[in-house]
């Protein structure tokens, strides 16, 4: 090393820290020979920038912006440590530290992992979220102590993994103190954002670090929950369950459509045209308040007139059998009789709603019945 070299790292007068740009130091030490430090040395402390003199591991001053001669009037606490009552002329060991007091903005947060809320009207529900916070050191000696400690150059990767953990943590304990329903989450971010920055704040500053600004850009859903809830706000749309199925039916036609199956497609997609146009028909004469439908200012009596008739009861007769009344007979007994000979065309037969007894082959129902009958055998 050179005269020049020794001497001027022996003497430096000014100590300052011209940050790059684009850069992301936290804290920078200061480097000189020997870290030594000349009696009424210049020290230069820009915005955004905080000085920490640290002596043989021990924190003794910190300066905000401006410019200071360093001497026993300006430094009480480092005069104290290093014994000087009555000044000093010789250059004095200490390390000094450049700590940025500047906002940091637009540092990304967001869970890993899907988190667990419970909703009150869904129940557990996974949800994700992300966002961005702010941050500044506003305590450089609590942020020496607990973070830089004898690095060099602290930069911001070196602690951004921690921040994120800390304000990822609190916001899930946020978001669960909110107690803001799952659908309403989405005009609510605000909200959620401010209860998370008091949530945050305080463990931030345990590390000398203020946190600024905390936002929350998005909640997101798992796709199959976000796909129920789009069925659930086609069904709000259309208004009940009826309605619900009549969309069903009508989204059910495009898919029979564009898999045609030979007749068998031809025949569901004809069914389900016609069960749309069935339920239309039905829905417009509700809306126009058609007699015999309970709609809103239509008072008008249920009627039955969509209901199916009432199931036929079977016909059945009473028959002169030998002299004597038998009976009653369905169709297939008479059938029988008809067959083994008792009952002939002759034979009396009479039925509920009949004037009186008549014979057998002049009763319409039955004349089917004699002419699958085999004729008599001839004498």
């Amino acid at each position: 090393m050179g005269l020049r070299d020794w001497v001027s790292g022996q003497f430096i007068d000014i100590i300052e820290w011209t940050e790059p740009s684009q850069n992301e130091i936290l804290a920078h030490r200061f480097t000189r020979h020997k870290n030594e430090i000349k009696n009424g040395a210049k020290l230069v402390v820009r915005e955004g920038q905080a000085a920490g003199f640290v002596k043989e591991g021990q924190l003794a001053d910190v300066k905000v912006p401006g410019m200071y001669t360093l001497d026993t009037k300006n430094m009480p606490i480092l005069s104290t440590i290093l014994g000087w009552k009555y000044g000093f002329e010789s250059p004095f060991k200490c390390e000094v530290y450049f700590i940025s007091t500047r906002q940091w903005t637009n540092q990304k947060w967001g869970t890993q992992n899907p988190i667990m809320y419970r909703d009150p009207e869904f129940g557990p529900v996974r949800l994700r979220a992300f966002g961005n916070y702010a941050f500044k050191v506003t305590d450089p000696g609590t942020f020496l102590k607990e973070l830089v400690s004898t690095d060099p150059s602290f930069e911001l990767y070196e602690i951004s993994a921690q921040f994120r953990n800390v304000v990822v943590s609190r916001f899930i304990d946020a978001l669960g103190a909110s107690r803001i329903p799952m659908l309403d989450l989405a005009g609510n971010y605000e909200k959620v954002g401010k209860i998370a920055l008091e949530r945050i704040a305080p463990e931030m500053a345990k590390m000398g670090v203020s946190l600024t600004q905390f936002f929350v850009e998005n909640i997101s859903l798992p796709p199959e929950v976000e796909a129920a809830l789009d069925k659930r706000s086609q069904m709000s749309v259309l208004g009940n369950l009826d309605q619900y199925t009549k969309f069903q039916t009508a989204e059910a036609i495009p898919t029979a459509a564009a898999n045609p199956g030979g007749l068998a497609g031809m025949g569901a997609g004809l069914g389900a045209g016609l069960a749309v146009g069935q339920q239309m028909g039905g829905a417009f004469a509700g809306a126009a308040g058609a007699p015999g439908v309970v709609t809103p200012g239509n008072t008008t009596s249920p009627t039955t007139a969509s209901a199916p008739p009432p199931l036929p009861t079977a016909v059945s007769f009473h028959a002169a059998i030998n002299g004597a009344q038998a009976g009653p007979f369905d169709l297939a007994a008479l059938a029988a009789h008809i067959n083994s000979g008792t009952i002939n065309r002759a034979s009396l037969v009479w039925k509920p709603g009949m004037a009186g007894w008549a014979a057998a082959e002049t009763v319409p129902e039955l004349a089917s019945l004699f002419a699958a009958a085999p004729p008599p055998l001839p004498g």
